[in-house]
């Protein structure tokens, strides 16, 4: 098996000879990751659900074909993305002119988590290569039918002296994260992002950690309540709960607990039948350690609906939790699993004081259709993104910025933002040698610095 440092040395090696830089390059790779995805749809449908237990619907809507949304939006920004951009050249810096020009970083590194191990590893992929670089990816060994799929199918589609994937467990992620990069991308949790954080400024790498936390949902009396449980139960069930911007939990106004636990209970059944675990669109835990971790959260609350498992297939059925300890596991950590617990509110003051208590999370979820209750939220809250009616759904913008605040995460991708991330903004100013102005030269005067106050 090659060693990490040789496969850096080789994509360093490729880098330097310039390339990834010129378009044609970028274009082809990206032209050839999107064949790939198409080619490969019913293998990557199968790894996927060897791995997690999902459907075909559901890998096409949360992997596969949101990465080919991502490539087509890249192929048709990329001209624009890349051309150098003109800025102000104030009067002191005249006769010149000022602009802005992106360029690759360099060698990149990608290390992606389990749980959507396809989304995950491309999307930031394709960013890297819009931008030129060169990149390393480091799938989750945890997801390893996926795993060993990319690692077989990349090479055959991609140029190899530029993106390459490494495979194996935490000591190959250590091995990796020993050599120097230009930048390193990491999805995952806090606890990992920290290692990756430390590892990183032993060379001064700038990092993007996408670290997720506990995502609230704020449901307000006035939102149309069969909806929002609709939204809510396609949200948090989505892969079994195994979702980075899931609702983590619900904080539900305090005369309607009830009202919207029954609104929950029909949703649940209406998307999976009276037993989700015969549900075909129902995935599964990951791992029998995640397994146990999840289950052994259910004693934090008391169970309004399901609470059935199965350690032997990783079953875990869709989880209504009311009468929540604020102490529990269930309310400390990130759950990644489909148990929602409810929390009650008495005022909107009431739910914020909740939310701001506690660590900023990746996303915040409100449902309201009331001006004043939503510019309340967005004020007086932080996080990294936020969705209001509806939930996850944001990601789907790639217009929008997605990344964390605080231990949610730093840095964002998505769109033109992975362009950014990928590429450092090199500021040219080009001066005219036809006129010099002899203000700035000695010796100096009083009637200079008269001339230089009014300049500034």
């Amino acid at each position: 098996m090659t060693h990490p440092s040789d496969s850096v040395a080789k994509l360093r090696a490729t880098f330097q000879t310039h390339k990834t830089r010129p378009p044609e390059w970028r274009r082809t790779q990206l032209l050839r990751l999107k064949a790939m995805v198409e080619d490969n749809e019913s293998a990557i449908d199968a790894a996927l659900h060897a791995d997690l237990g999902k459907s075909g619907f559901e890998a096409r809507m949360t992997e596969t074909g949101t990465v080919l949304s991502e490539i087509r939006h890249a192929l048709s920004h990329l001209k624009g993305w890349m051309r150098p951009r003109r800025v102000s050249t104030p009067l002191a810096a005249q006769p010149g002119h000022s602009r802005i020009r992106p360029e690759p970083l360099g060698v990149v590194l990608i290390i992606a988590p389990w749980n959507y191990p396809v989304y995950l590893t491309l999307m930031p992929l394709i960013g890297a290569i819009a931008a030129g670089n060169c990149a390393v990816l480091k799938p989750s060994e945890i997801s390893a039918h996926t795993s060993a799929l990319l690692a077989r199918l990349i090479p055959a589609y991609m140029d190899g002296e530029a993106i390459c994937v490494v495979e194996g467990d935490a000591d190959t992620s250590t091995a990796l994260l020993v050599e120097r990069f230009d930048h390193i991308f990491f999805t995952g949790s806090e606890n990992i992002g920290r290692i990756v954080m430390t590892a990183a400024a032993r060379h001064l790498t700038p990092v993007t950690l996408e670290l997720s936390g506990k995502s609230p949902c704020i449901i307000h009396p006035d939102c149309n309540l069969e909806l929002a449980a609709r939204r809510v139960v396609w949200g948090k069930f989505l892969n079994a709960g195994q979702t980075c911007v899931a609702p983590d939990y619900l904080l539900v106004h305090d005369q309607m607990p009830d009202a919207f636990v029954a609104h929950l209970k029909t949703a649940i059944t209406a998307f999976f039948g009276d037993d989700p675990k015969t549900s075909p669109d129902y995935a599964r835990l990951v791992s029998d350690r995640h397994f146990d971790r999840v289950e052994a959260m259910m004693p934090g609350g008391t169970i309004a609906t399901g609470g059935q498992t199965d350690r032997a297939t990783r079953y875990i059925a869709p989880t209504i939790l009311t009468g929540v300890d604020a102490e529990a596991a269930l309310m400390r950590e990130e759950i990644f699993g489909p148990l929602l617990p409810i929390v009650p509110y008495r005022t909107i003051e009431d739910a914020i004081d909740f939310i701001n208590a506690r660590p900023k999370p990746l996303s915040l979820y409100l449902f309201s259709n009331s001006r004043q209750i939503r510019d309340q939220v967005l004020d007086l809250t932080s996080s990294g993104g936020v969705c209001i009616n509806d939930v996850v759904m944001h990601l789907a913008v790639p217009g929008l910025p997605f990344g964390g605040v605080g231990t949610s995460g730093m840095g964002a991708y998505h769109g033109r933002t992975s362009f950014d991330t990928f590429s450092h903004a090199k500021a040219i100013l080009t001066k005219s040698e036809y006129f010099d102005v002899p203000l700035r030269y000695p010796p100096f005067s009083k009637a200079k610095l008269r001339w230089l106050k009014w300049l500034q």
